[in-house]
């Protein structure tokens, strides 16, 4: 309030990029609020299994369970609380699954126990649309906008598991779905669970407008909507599953669905060879290394200033070997989009430099050949994360396919995001020779390359603000 001479500072002492923010919050509880800590993980369990008691009470729960870690440990956690003889595990096959993902997934469950079934909708899917706001989307196959492609995704995964619910005799007033929804999903999407004026910074497949409806009629458990992704990992381990499968790396519900850009044409703006420029001038005048950094013609997700942003993906090239200059980079990369504010995203191309910025794309869209590529490129570099014990250290690897083909007929560039975090809501890129062998990185790099129409391979090196984890 200006005329009282009143101000505020907002910051995010939570978040693990605050220096000292959990100094601040110890001081304050045991401090001053003269807690004793005794609080536990066992203690949210127990509360959390008497919740699902006393809600369920006799009725049945049809959990969604996609094969990522939220929803395993969510469908352990409803198995601990109610017994498998109530629970009807539904894992649905969209088509957009890792390499083999969909037994991995049965495999696990069914060693605790808990039983599962498999709907293979990769036909429906593809054909899927929904209305969005009064308008009918295209199908999902033909759809390029990121945040319709979620809300098709999560709509449909509502639709398919009706359609389910009612082939098993399920009644709607007998009947809860279960979901694993965390609290960084809600707090993304700026569920009114959470906030009542946050921004949106991405729609979650599993918070769309259908669930929410399902959320206000009482029909929705969610029972770990106040946990964050440690905290679930934690509570995986205390439930008795195996840790290979709570380890595992992080997969959105929607798949590769949501890690291949799709575009029918480039995304060249009226400014572009003036924010080109702009890039040119800000790499020169802050960094020392000999960086060639070009703009490239398409789009990612971004967070800047607490709200969603979509804007250009650079790239930043060298004339040679960057084992040294890893450092120099990555604070680079840091820098750009605070002074280019049409960039919100930075890469590392590997292998050879590029001098000029590219202006055409190869068209994409959520069809056979690029969803394999993908696949195959998730598979290569899983393989290595997993040759260099790197699934843990590593908080997430998520692996992108995007419509730049460097002048290659039909090519396209796959980027690797090696990240870190602790909280999921901020986090840094893996530095590498540090975080990342340079070893692995090269064998990242060359088993891509090998995958036909992949023509080069990109490292994400952007922290987070002001890129997301996931690029769409």
């Amino acid at each position: 309030c200006a005329d009282r001479n009143l101000y505020g500072v907002q910051f995010h002492p939570e978040v693990d990029l605050s220096p000292d923010g959990t100094a601040m919050f110890k001081n304050f509880l045991y401090g001053i609020c003269e807690l004793s800590g005794s609080y536990s993980m066992g203690c949210r369990q127990d509360l959390a299994i008497n919740m699902i008691r006393e809600k369920v009470a006799e009725k049945k729960v049809l959990v969604l369970v996609s094969g990522g870690v939220d929803s395993s440990v969510c469908a352990a956690l409803l198995h601990k609380a109610i017994g498998p003889e109530r629970i009807i595990a539904l894992h649905i096959d969209h088509g957009f699954m890792r390499h083999e993902e969909s037994s991995g997934v049965v495999n696990a469950l069914q060693a605790i126990g808990l039983p599962i079934k498999v709907l293979n909708g990769t036909e429906e899917f593809a054909q899927a649309t929904t209305d969005v706001n009064g308008t009918m989307t295209a199908k999902l196959c033909e759809t390029v906008s990121p945040e319709a492609k979620r809300k098709i995704i999560g709509d449909t995964f509502m639709r398919a598991t009706q359609k389910v619910a009612e082939e098993l005799g399920l009644k709607a007033d007998n009947l809860y779905l279960a979901q694993g929804t965390l609290r960084p999903d809600l707090i993304e999407s700026a569920s009114a669970m959470v906030s009542s004026n946050a921004a949106v910074i991405k729609t979650h497949h599993n918070d769309t407008q259908l669930v929410r409806q399902l959320r206000d009629e009482g029909r929705i458990l969610e029972p770990l909507c106040e946990y964050h992704k440690d905290e679930v990992r934690e509570l995986g381990i205390a439930l008795g599953l195996p840790e290979h499968l709570v380890w595992r790396q992080p997969f959105p519900g929607p798949g590769l669905a949501i890690r291949i850009l799709c575009a029918d044409e480039p995304y060249v703006t009226d400014d572009f060879d003036t924010v080109a420029q702009n890039l040119r001038s800000v790499c020169a005048d802050c960094s020392p290394l000999p960086v060639s950094p070009i703009l490239l013609p398409v789009r990612t997700v971004g967070v800047q200033g607490d709200g969603r942003s979509y804007a250009y993906l650079a790239a930043l090239t060298l004339p040679s070997d960057p084992s040294g200059s890893w450092e120099g980079l990555l604070q680079l990369a840091k820098q750009i989009p605070g002074k280019v504010h049409q960039v919100n995203r930075v890469v590392f191309m590997l292998g050879a430099a590029v001098s000029d910025c590219p202006k055409a794309i190869t068209p994409t869209r959520l069809t056979p050949e690029p969803i394999e590529q993908l696949r195959k490129a998730d598979h290569v570099v899983n393989q290595v994360l997993a040759k260099y014990d790197l699934l843990r250290s590593l908080s997430q690897v998520p692996v992108t396919l995007f419509p730049v083909g460097f002048d290659v007929p039909g090519g396209r560039c796959v980027g690797i995001r090696a990240f870190i975090t602790r909280d999921f809501m901020t986090g840094t890129p893996a530095l590498p020779g540090k975080d990342i062998p340079l070893e692995a990185l090269e064998e990242m790099r060359k088993g891509v390359l090998a995958i036909p129409g992949v023509v080069r391979v990109a490292l994400d090196i952007s922290p987070k603000p002001p890129a997301t984890t996931e690029w769409e």
